[in-house]
C-alpha cells in the first residue's frame, strides 16, 4: 500500500507532486545503440521494480526527456507504469524537449512523438530542457502555450535557466495567461549556486518551483565513497577529477549526516535529500534516480520525516562554501 505523503504544487499550476520525485535519466541504456555505452542496460523486469519501489514508497512524478535514450527512457517509463496498473490520472509525468540545433518551430512538430512514447499518459510538465537553441525563451514559451491550449501538455517549465531567461520565460507565458510551472537545476548540499546567482530569488518571487538533479552529487552524498575509498578507483577518471575537489573537503559533512540520521533511523542520503526538500520551505523539489530496487526505496524514505531547524541550519553551515 502506497503511504500517503503530503503533496507540493508545481509552481502556480496546481499540479501536486510528492517532494521527492524518481529521475529515470538511468533507463536510457539499451542493448543496441549509442547510448549502450552512456548507461547501463537495465533490463524493463528490473525498471518496473524500481518504479513499483518508488510508487509503494509514496513517490507519486516521474521526470523523463527526449534526450535520455531518445525515448528509450520515456518508453521504459510508460511500460513500469502499466506494469504497476497505475493509470493516467494516479502518477504525473515531466519530460522535456531538447533545444540543440532546433528553433521553436520543433517543438509542435515532435510533441506527437513524446505523446506516442508515453503510450496514454499525459504530460504534465513539459519543459525546454537547455537554455541553448535558435530561438527565444519568448519564441519557445509561444509554443508550448499552444500546445497547453491543444491539450496535449498541461504545464510549461525549463531547464539550467539562469534568472534573467527564466523572468523572460515567466512574463511571456504570463501574456498567454499561463504560470510558468518549474526551472530543473543542479542543486545539493554541494551545489548550492542557485542560492546566490538569482535563481532561488527569482523563483520564490514569481511563485516557480525548483526541482533539483543530482541531489545526491553522483553517490558522494551517499557517503560510501568515504567508507570505502577503493570504490572511487573503479570510476571513470573523468568522473574522479570532477568529483575529487567535492571528495576531500565533505568528510566532516558526511560524518555530521551520520549522526542525524541516527536520530531517524535513516540513511546518509535520506538525510541529504530530506534538506533539500525542507531547507527552501516549499519551493524546492527533487529527482533522484535509481538504479537498484533498494535506492528507489531510500529516496522515497526521505519523505517519511523532517529536519528539525537546527539540523537544517547545521548542514547550511556545513556547506556555506558551496554557495
Amino acid at each position: 500500500m502506497n503511504e500517503k505523503i503530503e503533496t507540493r504544487s508545481l509552481g502556480k499550476t496546481g499540479i501536486q507532486v510528492s517532494p521527492v520525485g524518481l529521475g529515470v535519466m538511468e533507463f536510457s541504456g539499451s542493448k543496441n545503440g549509442v547510448f549502450r555505452f552512456a548507461f547501463p542496460y537495465i533490463p524493463q523486469e528490473d525498471k518496473n521494480a524500481i518504479v513499483r519501489a518508488a510508487l509503494d514508497g509514496g513517490i507519486t512524478w516521474f521526470d523523463t526527456a527526449e534526450m535520455y535514450g531518445l525515448g528509450e527512457s520515456e518508453r521504459s517509463l510508460a511500460s513500469a507504469l502499466k506494469a504497476a496498473g497505475k493509470g493516467d490520472d494516479e502518477v504525473v509525468v515531466a519530460t522535456k524537449w531538447l533545444p540543440y540545433l532546433r528553433t521553436a518551430g520543433n517543438i509542435p512538430k515532435t510533441i506527437d512523438n513524446r505523446l506516442q512514447n508515453l503510450e496514454g499518459y499525459s504530460i504534465d510538465l513539459y519543459m525546454i530542457h537547455q537554455p541553448r537553441s535558435f530561438s527565444s525563451p519568448e519564441a519557445e514559451m509561444d509554443a508550448m502555450a499552444d500546445l497547453v491550449e491543444a491539450g496535449k501538455i498541461r504545464s510549461v517549465g525549463v531547464s539550467n535557466f539562469d534568472a534573467g531567461r527564466m523572468r523572460r520565460a515567466h512574463v511571456a507565458l504570463a501574456k498567454r495567461g499561463l504560470p510558468l510551472a518549474a526551472n530543473q537545476m543542479h542543486y545539493s548540499l554541494m551545489a548550492r549556486q542557485i542560492e546566490t546567482n538569482g535563481v532561488l530569488d527569482t523563483a520564490k518571487e514569481l511563485g516557480i518551483t525548483i526541482t533539483a538533479y543530482t541531489p545526491l552529487e553522483s553517490g558522494l552524498l551517499t557517503g560510501k565513497f568515504h567508507h570505502n575509498p577503493e570504490l572511487l578507483d573503479k570510476k571513470p577518471s573523468f568522473w574522479r577529477r570532477r568529483m575529487q575537489a567535492k571528495f576531500d573537503g565533505s568528510l566532516p559533512l558526511v560524518i555530521a549526516m551520520e549522526k542525524i540520521a541516527a536520530n531517524y533511523d535513516a540513511t546518509i542520503a535520506q538525510v541529504a535529500l530530506n534538506w533539500v526538500i525542507n531547507f527552501q520551505g516549499e519551493t524546492v523539489v527533487t529527482i533522484p534516480g535509481a538504479t537498484k530496487v533498494y535506492q528507489a526505496e531510500q529516496n522515497a524514505g526521505a519523505m517519511k520525516f523532517k529536519l528539525s531547524t537546527d539540523e537544517l541550519a547545521q548542514l547550511d553551515e556545513l556547506t556555506r562554501a558551496y554557495r
